[in-house]
């Protein structure tokens, strides 16, 4: 991770989201984005660009389907790691 600022990551699962993009517009630091393809629903789902994370939760509460987003916070030694 070369961003200093990343505290944590995103775990999206492709299939449970229905790419309606409101992670991607209350994310601050800006690491998601749309899929270049498709899921089993014809839908873009949103994928994490690998750093610049700030693990506040925005993504999380904004998403609409249960289960689409995790937000994994790092602790503070495995931030200084990566």
């Amino acid at each position: 991770m070369s961003d200093p600022r990343t505290r944590g990551f995103i775990v999206v699962d492709r299939e449970e989201c229905k790419g309606c993009g409101l992670c991607i517009s209350v994310c601050p630091a800006g690491c998601l984005f749309f899929a270049p393809d498709f899921n089993h629903q014809g839908y873009h789902p949103i994928a994490y660009a690998g750093d610049g994370c700030r693990a506040d939760g925005l993504c999380f509460y904004a998403c609409p389907e249960p289960g689409a987003l995790t937000v994994v916070r790092l602790e503070e030694s495995e931030r200084r790691a990566t």
